[in-house]
């Protein structure tokens, strides 16, 4: 029982972590671990809740969760009572549900972007004036990446180009290939597909667009290696105050409509301060930490 139990606190613990952290602004300061950390609550909270239910369920078996197995197998469940069968089927049903999703996100994502490649391909057109990229001849400003597994496609409009210029566009064109090189789709797709699992839980929503920001600070930081901030800062506020619409399905723009998460990154562009280092350290250590610990549990006994 007392496996059962600490998965249950961990289980618990890791949806507390996420509110302190959907809170926290030290992440602004290194969203690299930041990211890290979300990463970790999130695969934390899957393995801990559903090893939790199958602890419950194996407490028959007296062997814990991977001991007990072959005894369940064996006598197909033959021990188990409406409470401890309600806890297995449960499980299963809780893993069934988190991979279909995740693998539902990952089709409609492919599919999005299989889409758009294709109207790309139709209206598209290359620019000297942004090379290695794809030019949309629309008024309006709009500047993401495609991403994809053999090519990555960075894609501005024609409102884009006049609205920059071209230390500017330079710096914009550094943060989405940032995301290419990253990959930081990989990174929203389980957060994405967990917010579809429970879509009237606010706290999911808050944990999927802390990640969402984090992930465009870190594209920021990496911008900025090759370009001076200050013409990235200066590119965002020119987005905020063009209005550009959401990225296409599938996609990771430069910048969003909402004005705080756009501001926060100019500041910390201009204005930016290292996180401490004891904070540095201390998120490091509990990132395997939240993940190991659920994992060991599932092979002592209960």
């Amino acid at each position: 029982m007392t496996g059962a139990a600490l998965l249950a606190l961990i289980s618990l613990a890791t949806v507390g972590g996420a509110h302190l952290l959907s809170k926290a602004r030290w992440t602004w300061r290194s969203p690299r671990t930041g990211i890290a950390l979300w990463q970790a609550l999130g695969l934390g909270w899957g393995v801990s809740t559903i090893g939790a239910l199958l602890g419950l369920a194996m407490l028959p078996y007296r062997k814990g969760i991977v001991q007990g197995l072959p005894g369940l197998i064996a006598d197909q469940a033959g021990r188990l009572d409406p409470v401890h069968l309600a806890a297995l089927l449960s499980a299963i049903s809780l893993t069934a549900v988190l991979v279909a999703m995740l693998m539902w996100a990952v089709f409609r994502v492919v599919r999005a972007r299989r889409r758009h490649r294709a109207l790309l391909a139709l209206v598209s057109r290359s620019d000297s004036a942004a090379p290695g990229t794809l030019v949309l001849d629309h008024p309006g400003a709009a500047a993401y990446c495609v991403p994809g597994v053999r090519s990555s496609k960075v894609v501005v409009s024609a409102g884009t180009l006049a609205l920059l210029d071209p230390a500017e566009l330079a710096a914009v064109l550094a943060h989405e290939r940032a995301h290419a090189r990253e990959r930081h789709d990989l990174v929203l797709l389980p957060f994405a597909s967990l917010r579809q699992v429970f879509p009237q839980i606010r706290l999911v929503g808050r944990c999927l667009d802390a990640v969402e920001l984090l992930i465009e600070m870190a594209a920021d930081d990496r911008a900025r290696r090759h370009r001076p901030p200050r013409e990235l800062a200066t590119a965002l506020l020119r987005f905020a105050a063009a209005r550009p619409g959401p990225a296409p399905s599938g996609t990771l723009g430069v910048a969003a409509t909402d004005d705080i998460p756009v501001m926060a990154r100019v500041h910390r562009l201009l204005q930016p301060a290292p996180v401490r280092r004891s904070t540095r350290v201390a998120a490091t250590v509990a990132v395997p930490v939240i993940i190991g610990l659920p994992i060991l549990l599932y092979t002592l006994p209960h």
